[in-house]
């Protein structure tokens, strides 16, 4: 039965159905470092996904719990309470990804992680720089982190259905256990794409602070993914020459380059995709397909496994 996009209005939830938590099991020890054969800068320019992810899924999970308090809807509860689950199984998969398949390959991880850990433990910490924040602050800090969650969780919906809808990949030989890991999270990021948006329109979030909190989100996350695939290039001989930098043009362009025959999606096509979270009327339900995202999380080869 299809599923409707209309919101129920007694709700502050725009999510149908209650989200579901799945275990996943990867196996990764077939799995080459060159995942899609003959090409290494988009092997490494996604294996970069691992290392950025797992401190901020963890994040989002220590900030959700502090927001469950505030939340007076049993549905948007619900909702969060299942979110959380899920992130933490992304935030365990990629990490393990991290032990068992980038270190096994003799990849160098802990200069990104570092960073990223920094960010999140540090910076965007309840005691930011460790300095307590007056108690009138604290709540006006949670929502705007919220609401940075908010735009993040956009574009990983979009990041979701573009590693769905992707058949370049399979085209070119790509490993399945990569392929299922980028597609079971994308999928499961298109499927409680309304939770985050939700509980922060709940939880007083407005309207024009969209724009200055997608205007930080979105280029700290397009420097950082840029910035840590050029780490995990430099250990390559392959492009040493190159001297891969994200203070540097050559990543970008051939970012781009490789964008142009499918293998990634585009920066510019990624920030058009951010234009409509910046609409009055943005609605999270309209920026993929549920069903689509179900259809694929029922074939999941890492979903099957953990459940035999």
């Amino acid at each position: 039965m299809p599923i409707t996009l209309k919101r129920n209005r007694r709700t502050a939830s725009r999510t149908q159905g209650a989200l579901q938590p799945r275990k996943v099991a990867f196996d990764w020890s077939n799995t080459p470092l060159e995942w899609i054969p003959g090409q290494p800068f988009v092997s490494h320019f996604i294996n970069e996904i691992n290392l950025l992810l797992p401190a901020g899924e963890f994040w989002f999970c220590r900030l959700y719990n502090q927001a469950l308090p505030h939340v007076q809807d049993d549905k948007l509860r619900e909702d969060v309470e299942n979110f959380i689950r899920q992130e933490a199984m992304h935030a365990r998969a990629h990490g393990g990804a991290v032990a068992e398949y980038l270190n096994a390959h003799g990849i160098e991880t802990r200069t990104n992680t570092r960073q990223e850990d920094w960010i999140f433990e540090t910076l965007l910490a309840d005691r930011p720089f460790g300095r307590r924040l007056p108690r009138s602050l604290q709540y006006r800090w949670l929502v705007f982190r919220l609401g940075l969650v908010a735009a993040i969780e956009h574009m990983t919906c979009v990041l979701g259905k573009y590693a769905l809808e992707n058949r370049v990949w399979d085209e070119a030989g790509a490993d399945t256990t990569l392929l299922d890991l980028l597609r079971w999270h994308g999928a499961e990021e298109i499927e409680h794409r309304s939770v985050a948006f939700d509980l922060y329109c709940h939880l007083g979030g407005g309207y024009l602070s969209r724009y200055y909190l997608a205007s930080i989100a979105m280029p700290v996350i397009f420097g950082l993914w840029a910035h840590g695939a050029a780490h995990i290039m430099r250990q390559d001989a392959r492009f040493k020459r190159y001297k891969p930098s994200a203070f540097r043009p050559w990543i970008w362009r051939e970012w781009e380059r490789q964008a142009r025959r499918g293998r990634l999606p585009s920066l510019f096509w990624l920030m058009r995709q951010q234009l409509s979270f910046f609409r009055p009327d943005y609605d999270p339900q309209y920026e993929a397909s549920t069903e689509a995202a179900l259809a694929y999380l029922e074939a999941s080869p890492a979903a099957a496994r953990a459940a035999a």
